[in-house]
């Protein structure tokens, strides 16, 4: 009693038909993969001619300036709760002129996220996710 649905005869198969389908299959799985690429670069150069120079202009100065104005809002709040005048705004506005400027590199791509980098810089984690 043999527990295959195979007893060993051939039963009129062609042993090359299992290799005909496999490179069927590799052939369809190949037309996906490239249709896929050129959709994604199609949707990629659209995306990159629809930022125009204006625009992105617009987006880095407005994260300069709210960086340096979070910044100093902080300060000013801290000096008028702790009554140290010049000192907590002066850091603050350092720290926020500092938040600006790597908001900018973020935005324009020059550095990393900071969720990628901590993805990447995990040991424990074994590439699945949960």
């Amino acid at each position: 009693m043999n527990g295959s649905s195979h007893n060993g005869d051939d039963s009129g198969r062609d042993r090359e038909d299992p290799k005909v389908g496999l490179s069927e299959r590799r052939d369809r799985l190949n037309q996906t993969l490239a249709d896929r690429a050129a959709a994604e670069q199609r949707a990629n150069a659209g995306l990159k001619s629809e930022k125009s120079g204006y625009g992105l202009a617009v987006k880095h100065s407005s994260e300069f300036i709210a960086g340096i104005v979070t910044g100093g809002g902080i300060g000013w709040l801290l000096d008028q709760w702790l009554g140290t005048s010049p000192f907590g705004l002066i850091v603050f506005l350092l720290l926020g002129f500092a938040a600006g400027v790597l908001n900018i590199l973020r935005s324009a791509g020059y550095v990393a996220e900071p969720e990628a980098s901590l993805d990447r810089k995990r040991p424990d984690d074994d590439g699945s996710k949960s």
